[in-house]
């Protein structure tokens, strides 16, 4: 996942796109948690982070007000995020894309222009061994608090394990 920039050029960001259904539950999640732990280490300048859906249903609209409510229970803060679409445009500009279920990957891999951008497509439990096993990351969106809150521990514990192999090479500032 990493790379070193050519000699005597700036490093560019790291870039990660987080996509679910609707972008108004999980992946905003996991876009505010990623961003946190980014601030908290001092590395925000260094990661691009942003959060996007396969469907179009909830474009311009803020996360699942049950999504804010969580995220504020875990001290964060999801009041500005506007959903949107993924645009299969921005695969080239990508380093990673994290997917939250396998019906999500299966539709950004075909959104793929070729092998190299599939390769970017990651479910987002693989980066936590404890949770891989299960592969999928719940959709809450049919559910209540208490799932919402479930998912959030799912998605901070994998995150943060995404962030621990990714901040060794931010800190020397490789991609």
């Amino acid at each position: 996942m990493t790379r070193a920039e050519p000699a005597g050029e700036a490093a560019q960001p790291f870039r990660v796109s987080f996509v679910c259904t609707g972008n108004i539950c999980r992946s905003p999640m996991a876009e505010v948690v990623l961003r946190a732990l980014a601030e908290r280490a001092g590395l925000a300048s260094r990661i691009a982070i942003e959060s996007a859906a396969t469907g179009d249903w909830h474009v311009g609209e803020p996360a699942d007000q049950r999504t804010v409510d969580a995220l504020a229970r875990a001290g964060y803060d999801g009041t500005h995020h506007r959903a949107r679409q993924f645009d299969a445009g921005d695969f080239p500009d990508l380093d990673l894309v994290v997917a939250f279920d396998r019906g999500q990957a299966r539709i950004l891999r075909n959104w793929a222009a070729g092998p190299v951008e599939e390769h970017k497509v990651r479910l987002l439990l693989e980066f936590e061994p404890s949770l891989s096993t299960l592969q999928d990351v719940p959709d809450p969106y049919y559910s209540d608090d208490a799932m919402f809150d479930r998912v959030l521990e799912m998605i901070e514990r994998s995150t943060t394990a995404l962030f621990r192999q990714l901040a060794p090479a931010l800190r020397q500032g490789n991609r």
